[in-house]
């Protein structure tokens, strides 16, 4: 890679583009490329395209035709393979194009996914689970530090390092990141892993689906969760080894199913205590109500 690439990483995919690096193909620096000879990149890193979107950048498309040309590189004979601008190539097909205008670069598979990333990141199109998933793989297959990938996209250490962490998260939880519909964003995810248990992020995450809880509320609730966490000087000694101990946490899982709710107990040596039921809202403290209404009636 030239020294010239090297020190444009940082910028966007518009600074990697030079005249001296477009291929041509004459007096023109744009070609009009059949799509029938464009490949989608296997490592792009996005993987959510919006269907709506599509339609309406394909109608746009068949007004105003393509403003801005997509990028490829040659990777064949009259083949080529894209670099940037997936959408602005799918809504082509989708608006029953035939060519397409593109810049033909020379570009080597090692920095192929380097380049898609970072014009994604710049451009803030990818979903925070593939923003994640691509900085990981930047990393991995780079041998970058968290220091030097800053430097490669232009975020700071703080921003990356939260990325990454989204990446402990639950399945179901990551899933929900990747959904615009749903009412969960980047802001809960990183208030979720101030929780430690994958269960508690998890029931904290259904929580907000099915209450719209803002981040601030979300950031409330778990630091309640986490400031009612039983002490250890209260606990049972030798807890693992202790079966009144082991029925205990029984019991304790059995209410918070019941409940819906991390049901805590704080106990002594003496085997007195008390049990809480934490609520997220009023909304939530009707709920366990009507549950012990439920109980007195049976």
């Amino acid at each position: 890679m030239s020294k010239q690439v090297k020190s444009a990483l940082g910028k966007g995919l518009g600074a990697l583009i030079t005249m001296e690096d477009v291929n041509t193909n004459g007096s023109s620096s744009i070609n009009e490329i059949e799509l029938s000879k464009i490949a989608p990149n296997p490592g792009q890193p996005r993987t959510v395209f919006d269907e709506e979107a599509l339609e309406e950048l394909a109608a746009s498309i068949k007004s105003l035709g393509i403003i801005q040309p997509i990028t490829l590189r040659e990777t064949g004979q009259d083949q080529y393979q894209i670099i940037s601008g997936e959408r602005r190539y799918r809504a082509s097909i989708i608006a029953g194009l035939e060519t397409v205008p593109a810049y033909i670069r020379k570009a080597s598979d090692e920095n192929i996914l380097e380049m898609a990333l970072i014009e994604n990141i710049q451009r803030e199109d990818l979903n925070p689970v593939e923003t994640a998933l691509g900085m990981q793989k930047l990393i991995n297959e780079y041998q970058l530090t968290q220091e030097k990938l800053s430097e490669r996209i232009g975020k700071n250490r703080a921003t990356i390092a939260n990325f990454l962490r989204i990446l402990r998260l639950p399945a179901e939880i990551q899933m929900g990141l990747k959904d615009k519909n749903k009412p969960f964003n980047m802001g809960h995810a990183k208030a979720l892993l101030s929780l430690e248990d994958p269960s508690d992020q998890l029931m904290v995450y259904k929580q907000i689906l099915e209450y719209g809880f803002s981040v601030r509320k979300t950031e409330e609730i778990v630091k309640e969760m986490n400031e009612n966490e039983p002490s250890p000087d209260v606990l049972p000694k030798k807890k693992k080894e202790n079966s009144v101990a082991n029925e205990y946490d029984l019991l304790r899982t059995h209410l918070s199913d019941f409940f819906g709710a991390k049901v805590a107990f704080a106990i002594n040596e003496k085997g007195a205590g008390k049990i809480s039921i934490p609520f997220a809202s009023e909304k939530d403290l009707e709920r366990i109500m009507q549950l012990f209404d439920t109980i007195k009636k049976q």
